[in-house]
C-alpha cells in the first residue's frame, strides 16, 4: 500500500481541490500564530490614536524596535513554511502527510484505477516487450545451438570384411521384411565407430583440430603399451527404436577404448576445440536410423525390433584398433561410401598385426574356394 501511495503522489497532488490544499496548509500554519498573537499587546493597552499595532503613546524607542524585530522574524518564519507548503514534496515527508489524506484506509487500486491507467499501460507494454525478450532469446539459443552443432568427429573405421557381410546381412533381411527401411540403411563402406563429435566453425579450427589429432598419437600409443585393442561386435540393440546398432562387447578392451577418448577429447579441448558431449561414450556399430530419411521418419516413427530378431544375439566379428580419422559429417563422401578424412593417425604395430590377421584370412578363403573347386571336379 506505501509503495503504491509513494508512486501515485504526484498525481494525487495534482487531483487535489484547491480547497483542501487550502486547508491543509492552514494546518500547517497554526503553530505560527500563537507566537504571534503573544507579541500582540492587549486590546487598549498602548494604542495610539490610529489603534495600529506599531504605534505605542508610553513606548521607549528601544522597546518598539525589539518588538519590530521579533515580528519581522516571526513572519519571516511564517513564510518560509508557506513557501515549503508550496514546494513539492520531499520523499521522507510522504508518511507524515499520508496521514492526513482522508483515503489512507481505503483501496487506492479500487478507488483510483483511473489515475493508474498509463501506469498498467506500462506495465503491459513492459510485459510485451518482456514476452519479446524471450522469444528473442530463444531465437538466440537455438541460432547458438545450430551454430555449434557437430559437424566434424573422430571416427574408429571398420575395416574387417567378416563385418562388414554380416551387417549387410542384416540389413538385407530388415528390407526383405519392409521395403520401406531401405532409405534407413547405412552404407557399408561408411561403418565406424565414432569416438566422439566437435563443432569446427573454419579452417583455422580444421589446421587446429589437426594437430591436436597428430598431438593424440602418443598419448594414445602410452594407453596402448604395445598391446592392440580387440573389439568384439555382438547382439543387436536400438536407441528409442529410432536407431538400430550392433553392440560392443564389455570387456578390457572397450574399457581401454573409453580411455582412448576421454584423453583425446581433453587434447582437443585443451586447444579450444568445442569437443565431447555431456553423454557418457557408449561405443556403438550404427548399422541404420530413421534420421537418414524425411520421408520415411513421416511414415515411420518407431523402428520394430521384430524386423531384426534374428540377429540380436549374432556375432558379427571383431575389429583391431589401428586407425583413428577426423571426419567431417557435412563434405561429400569418398568413392567407397567412406567420409570425407581431413586427417589420419595409425598405429603401426595394430597395423602390422592387422595385416597379419587379413593374410591368414585371405589364406582361409582361398583353401575354402580350392576346397570347392575339388568338391565340384569330383
Amino acid at each position: 500500500m506505501q509503495g503504491l501511495l509513494r508512486r501515485l503522489l504526484p498525481a494525487l497532488y495534482a487531483a487535489w481541490p484547491a480547497a483542501a490544499a487550502r486547508a491543509l496548509l492552514a494546518r500547517r500554519a497554526v503553530p505560527a500564530l500563537p507566537r504571534l498573537m503573544a507579541l500582540r499587546p492587549a486590546a487598549g493597552a498602548g494604542e495610539g490614536e490610529g489603534g495600529g499595532l506599531l504605534s505605542g503613546g508610553g513606548e521607549t524607542p528601544e522597546h518598539g524596535g525589539l518588538e519590530n524585530v521579533q515580528k519581522k522574524k516571526i513572519f519571516e518564519e511564517n513564510k518560509k513554511e508557506t513557501k515549503q507548503m508550496e514546494e513539492p514534496c520531499p520523499a521522507d515527508s510522504v508518511d507524515s502527510l499520508m496521514a492526513e489524506m482522508p483515503f489512507v484506509d481505503t483501496d487506492i487500486e479500487d478507488k483510483f484505477i483511473t489515475h493508474t491507467t498509463s501506469k498498467i499501460n506500462i506495465k503491459k507494454k513492459r510485459k510485451r516487450t518482456t514476452g519479446k525478450e524471450i522469444e528473442d532469446d530463444t531465437e538466440r539459443k537455438k541460432k547458438k545451438k545450430k551454430q555449434y552443432q557437430p559437424n566434424y568427429f573422430i571416427s574408429l573405421p571398420i575395416t574387417n570384411p567378416e563385418i562388414n557381410r554380416s551387417i549387410q546381412a542384416v540389413q538385407d533381411a530388415v528390407i526383405q521384411k519392409d521395403q520401406r527401411f531401405s532409405k534407413a540403411m547405412v552404407h557399408i563402406g561408411s561403418l565406424h565407430v565414432t569416438m566422439f563429435v566437435m563443432h569446427l566453425s573454419n579452417e583455422e579450427e580444421i589446421s587446429i583440430a589437426v594437430g591436436a589429432l597428430s598431438d593424440s598419437k602418443d598419448f594414445v600409443e602410452d594407453l596402448l603399451k604395445g598391446k592392440t585393442v580387440d573389439l568384439s561386435f555382438q547382439g543387436i540393440h536400438h536407441f528409442k527404436n529410432e536407431v538400430g546398432f550392433v553392440k560392443l562387447a564389455e570387456n578390457d578392451h572397450t574399457a581401454i577404448l573409453k580411455e582412448i577418448a576421454e584423453t583425446m577429447k581433453k587434447i582437443f579441448q585443451e586447444k579450444g576445440i568445442l569437443a565431447g558431449e555431456e553423454r557418457d561414450f557408449k561405443p556403438h556399430l550404427t548399422f541404420m536410423k530413421l534420421s537418414k530419411s524425411t520421408p520415411l521418419r513421416k511414415q515411420v516413427k518407431k523402428i520394430d525390433p521384430s524386423l531384426y530378431e534374428d540377429f540380436k544375439s549374432h556375432y558379427f566379428g571383431s575389429e583391431i584398433l589401428h586407425r583413428l580419422d577426423l571426419c567431417s559429417m557435412l563434405k561429400k563422401k569418398q568413392p567407397n561410401g567412406y567420409y570425407y578424412c581431413e586427417s589420419s593417425i595409425v598405429f603401426e604395430k595394430s597395423k602390422e598385426k592387422i595385416a597379419s590377421a587379413m593374410a591368414g584370412l585371405r589364406l582361409i578363403t582361398e583353401a575354402q574356394e580350392a576346397y570347392g573347386r575339388g568338391q565340384l571336379e569330383t
